[in-house]
């Protein structure tokens, strides 16, 4: 038999799965442990940021079919002066007051930053909420479906690159690696982080990755 983990996954395969994974307990914290820079860990206790006030926004993990297999979709981010220039995430950003919540938030910014018409998108789960310091944001992240291919167009104010993603490669363990970043404060440190391509994704966008690939691996 073959591996499903290992195994290129169609899409119409993969959205099979999908009430297994909304019926899965999160892994929430062992998950984001896993990918976490070990000066991040302290911050990940559930009542770190209750002093804080954190801004609040949202990301959308948007897995769609492209060539009959299933892609999870995230962007480079062009480069600005502020904690996150360059970096390459979920689409997602900030909450407004017109979200009526923050799945609306996650779809809005989706459509803002690469185009998804928010009718095709089916908001299918929260995930674990995600503290990031230094921007002092709460991340609400959300898992979602297009059941289409969508004509990705990438915002230029916000986004330099969109990058496709496919389930067979985000779930091979070989695309995780130990590297070094530079942290906000300049400084170069030791980070796990997933090689996808060219790119290297760590970080908030990391640790959220961990959980939703600990979840899908879990019902295969």
């Amino acid at each position: 038999m073959v591996n499903k983990i290992n195994a290129k996954m169609l899409f119409t395969e993969f959205i099979q799965y999908v009430p297994k994974i909304v019926n899965q307990q999160l892994p929430a914290l062992s998950a984001h442990l896993k990918m976490a820079p070990a000066s991040r860990i302290p911050t990940l206790a559930p009542d770190y940021y209750k002093d804080n006030n954190p801004k609040r926004s949202a990301v959308m993990m948007l897995f769609y079919p492209k060539d009959g297999m299933a892609h999870l979709v995230l962007i480079k981010r062009n480069a600005y002066e502020g904690v996150h220039s360059s970096q390459i995430s979920f689409p997602g950003g900030k909450a407004e007051p017109e979200d009526t919540n923050l799945a609306a938030t996650a779809v809005r910014e989706t459509f803002e930053e690469v185009g998804v018409i928010p009718t095709d998108i089916d908001v299918v789960m929260p995930f674990t909420e995600i503290y990031i310091p230094p921007s002092n944001f709460l991340v609400a992240p959300f898992l979602g479906l297009s059941m289409t291919e969508p004509q990705f167009m990438a915002n230029p104010d916000e986004v330099v690159e969109i990058i496709p993603l496919s389930l067979d490669v985000f779930l091979d363990d070989s695309i995780v690696i130990e590297t070094e970043m530079q942290t906000t404060l300049g400084k170069m440190t030791g980070v796990p982080a997933f090689k996808v391509g060219e790119h290297v994704v760590w970080g908030a966008t990391a640790m959220i990755l961990s959980e939703l690939k600990e979840t899908i691996k879990s019902v295969l």
